[in-house]
């Protein structure tokens, strides 16, 4: 079992905020006086809905994007361009069609001078590791789904960095090939023959965040800020049906949908004001029949109606809050009624 003493932290973020100019003329804050740190020996998960600044943040971390304020260092240093020892697996499978599964995985080995024998020795272990030995001359396109993002991983693991960053890199799978894979990179990470040291992920995925994380940051919106932290005690491999698992899940539910206090006097008209989501007649008719009929009788935990219904957390939350603001259903804690 993987047993490991934190050490100096990897990462620094000390109120990191990030604005992009608007056509109009005025800034978008898409983050906004975010503290992180990242510790070896632990997988940290980014939570939260689309559009909360979590793959912005990330991208800083990895050198793509400056902040706009606040401090981004790796190992003390401040981040300027992309940090050595710092990989990272993107959502697309980002493979270049025209190369083979092995030149994809020597690539990052290649821009970092290593020699051609060092190289091939180097990216067939990767490939082995990760489950795709006698793969090595295919091209992607002869791949499935899963096993491309097998070959994304490859190449972040073959440079051996500190920091694996990872940006929803199961959600373009279907749902057993992304189960399968989560797996897998768990089993690695406890039998400690990953070569890295930490990870940093992002997700909207909240069983998944709690399958695989040792902390997860909630984000929160509009703009995107640390709205809570959770810390994930339970040993791994983790059982989904596991009661103390469940709470978790319902917990982080509850958190993401809480609302903010209202600014206005409570005798405000609620609701009066604010956008209603762009979801579609059709799936808030689906919602309310799946609710109002068996087994829930008009009553829902969410966690489990959106498991139901396989819908992820940017699909059930925009419909729930939907209902509420139209004023047919009631959101509260995680529960619909």
């Amino acid at each position: 079992m993987r047993d490991q003493v934190k050490e100096t932290s990897l990462i620094e973020i000390k109120s990191v905020s990030r604005l992009f100019p608007k056509g109009s003329g005025e800034d978008l804050i898409v983050l906004e006086k975010v503290d992180l740190t990242i510790r070896a020996g632990e997988i940290v998960g980014l939570l939260g809905r689309s559009g909360s600044g979590k793959s912005t943040l990330l991208r800083i971390i990895a050198g793509l994007v400056s902040p706009s304020s606040g401090e981004a260092t790796c190992r003390g240093e401040t981040i300027a361009g992309p940090p050595r020892g710092v990989a990272m697996v993107f959502q697309s499978f980002a493979l270049f069609p025209w190369l083979t599964v092995l030149q994809n995985v020597e690539l990052g080995l290649e821009a970092l001078g290593i020699d051609s024998a060092e190289r091939r020795k180097r990216a067939l272990a990767a490939i082995d590791l990760i489950g795709l030995d006698g793969f090595e001359s295919a091209f992607p396109k002869e791949l499935s789904g899963g096993m491309r993002q097998r070959v994304g991983f490859a190449r972040a693991l073959v440079v051996h960095p500190d920091l694996l960053l990872m940006d929803e890199p199961f959600s373009a799978l279907d749902v057993l090939t992304a189960e399968t894979l989560r797996t897998d990179l768990v089993d690695l990470w406890i039998d400690g023959r990953l070569p890295i040291k930490s990870v940093l992920m992002v997700t909207h995925n909240i069983e998944e965040a709690v399958l695989m994380c040792d902390r997860i940051l909630v984000f929160s919106s509009n703009p995107g800020r640390v709205a809570a932290e959770f810390k994930v005690d339970l040993p791994h491999p983790r059982n989904r049906l596991d009661p103390a698992f469940r709470q978790l899940v319902d917990s982080l539910y509850a958190r993401m949908t809480q609302r903010p206090e209202p600014k206005l006097p409570s005798t405000a008209n609620a609701g009066v004001g604010m956008v209603l989501s762009h979801v579609s007649s059709n799936s808030i008719s689906g919602l309310i029949e799946a609710l109002a009929g068996e087994p829930y009788n008009g009553h829902a935990d969410l966690p489990v109606l959106a498991g139901h219904l396989q819908l992820e957390v940017d699909e059930i939350f925009p419909l729930a809050e939907a209902l509420q603001l139209l004023r047919f259903a009631h959101l509260s804690e995680g529960d619909l009624t």
